[in-house]
């Protein structure tokens, strides 16, 4: 039985920081002049021990990352342009969250968390 005790704790272990990423894009955006186009994304977490203050977001395109912004009035949402070249339909992004962590008896531990890979469609007129 208390071989069994570690086990029947994982499941609450791994649930207790389970981190959420709602990409709030649209998934088709018209094409436009300047080939730069807005993606936006929320994260939730129940990581009790994440340091929102460093957190540090960036849109993953290809090799490329771009920096993310917050959202005005909203502390879990942030927006980037993503440029797409005008001859292509389609790209393929995630999010990518650097952060730290309290850890127990030690200094602010560095994490980071990267969501499923997403795709922004370019429609032209």
């Amino acid at each position: 039985m208390k071989n069994l005790l570690p086990l029947l704790f994982l499941p609450l272990l791994l649930a207790g920081c389970a981190t959420t990423f709602t990409n709030l894009s649209p998934a088709h955006q018209v094409r436009n002049a300047n080939h730069l186009y807005p993606v936006e994304v929320a994260l939730n977490t129940r990581q009790q021990t994440l340091r929102w203050e460093s957190i540090q977001p960036y849109v993953n395109v290809g090799s490329e990352f771009y920096p993310m912004r917050p959202t005005k009035l909203m502390t879990n949402r942030w927006e980037a342009i993503v440029p797409v070249p005008a001859g292509q339909n389609t790209v393929k992004y995630r999010y990518k969250f650097d952060f730290k962590y309290n850890a127990m008896g030690k200094p602010p531990q560095n994490d980071s968390a990267a969501s499923p890979e997403y795709i922004l469609r370019i429609l032209d007129r």
